[in-house]
C-alpha cells in the first residue's frame, strides 16, 4: 500500500510540476488579524473609501468585541437581532429576588446601552435584520425611539408591519423598500421628510397619503405597490402633495398638475 501511495504522489508531482494550482496540502486558515486589520479594508463593497471606525471589526459581531470604542452611530449596518441573554429567562422562571449576579447584569446591560449612542446618530443603516422573534421586534423599536437626530434611515427588508408609534422628528431621507407595510397610516411621524421610498411594499389604497401634505416631501417611491395601478395614480398622488416634485423617478409632468377625473356616475342622472 505503501509503494501504490508514493507512486501516486509521485505521478501526481510528475503531471502537475511546476503549476502552482496543483498544490495537494491542507489549506491553512486565514490569519485572523488579516480580516480585520484596518489597512487591508479602507474601501467598502462599493469601492468608496470608508474610514468608519467598526471597519476594524468588519467581520465580527460587534457586540462579542471584548474591548472597542465603536459606538452605534458610528457602525454601517449594525445588527440587533440577538436574542435576550439566557440569565434573563432563568430569573424569570426562577422568580427570585436581585442577586448580585443580576445586578452585575443590568449594570452591564446599562453599559451597553450608553455605548449605543443611538440619540446622536445622524445616518444608519440597519437594514436585512431578519427579525423572526418578538423579542428582536422590540429591540428594534427600541433602536428606532431612540433616534431623535437621525436625518438619513434605511430600514429596507425588515419585514416591517407598523411603525406609526414611532417618531423620527429629524428624518429627511427614508427607505422602507421591501417591507409589509400595507397603508401610509403605518408610516412613523416623519415631519421633516423629503424623500421617501416605499417600493416593494403592499399598500393598496393612497387613503391616508394627506398625512404627509405638512411635509416638505419632493421625492416619494411607490414603484411595485398595488396603489400603482390606482385610476388616475399620478394625478391624485400631486393632488395630496403639493410640495412633491418627483414621483417614481419621474419629475411632475404637465398632466400631472390637472385634478383627478371626478367620478363617472356623478355625472349621470338618475331617472325614476
Amino acid at each position: 500500500m505503501s509503494e501504490s501511495s508514493s507512486g501516486r504522489s509521485t505521478r501526481r508531482k510528475e503531471t502537475c510540476g511546476s503549476d502552482p494550482s496543483c498544490d495537494f496540502r491542507p489549506m491553512e486558515a486565514p490569519r485572523w488579524s488579516a480580516l480585520w486589520s484596518p489597512a487591508s479594508h479602507t474601501r467598502s463593497d462599493s469601492g468608496i473609501s470608508s474610514l468608519l471606525p467598526s471597519d476594524s471589526c468588519k467581520y465580527l459581531t460587534w457586540s462579542k468585541v471584548g474591548e472597542h470604542d465603536v459606538q452605534g452611530s458610528q457602525l454601517r449596518c449594525p445588527r440587533v437581532r440577538e436574542g435576550p441573554p439566557e440569565e434573563d429567562f432563568i430569573f424569570k422562571q426562577v422568580g427570585c429576588a436581585s442577586t448580585p449576579r443580576q445586578r452585575v447584569l443590568e449594570s452591564n446591560r446599562w453599559e451597553t446601552w450608553l455605548q449605543e449612542n443611538w440619540e446622536d446618530c445622524t445616518n444608519l443603516n440597519i437594514s436585512f435584520q431578519d427579525l423572526g422573534d418578538l423579542y428582536q421586534v422590540q429591540n428594534f423599536n427600541r433602536i428606532l425611539r431612540r433616534l431623535i437626530r437621525v436625518e438619513i434611515l434605511w430600514l429596507v427588508d425588515n419585514s416591517l408591519v407598523d411603525l406609526s408609534a414611532i417618531r423620527l422628528p429629524s428624518c429627511r431621507i427614508l427607505n422602507l423598500n421591501k417591507n409589509h407595510l400595507t397603508t401610509f397610516k403605518q408610516l412613523p411621524k416623519i415631519p421633516q421628510i423629503q424623500h421617501l421610498s416605499l417600493a416593494e411594499n403592499h399598500i393598496e389604497s393612497l387613503t391616508g397619503l394627506s398625512s404627509l401634505r405638512q411635509a416638505p416631501l419632493e421625492a416619494l417611491t411607490l414603484k411595485r405597490n398595488p396603489c400603482e395601478f390606482n385610476q388616475s395614480y399620478r394625478r391624485r398622488v400631486f393632488s395630496c402633495l403639493p410640495n412633491l416634485k418627483i414621483l417614481d423617478g419621474i419629475l411632475k409632468l404637465p398632466e400631472d398638475h390637472s385634478p383627478p377625473e371626478s367620478n363617472i356616475f356623478s355625472k349621470m342622472c338618475v331617472i325614476s
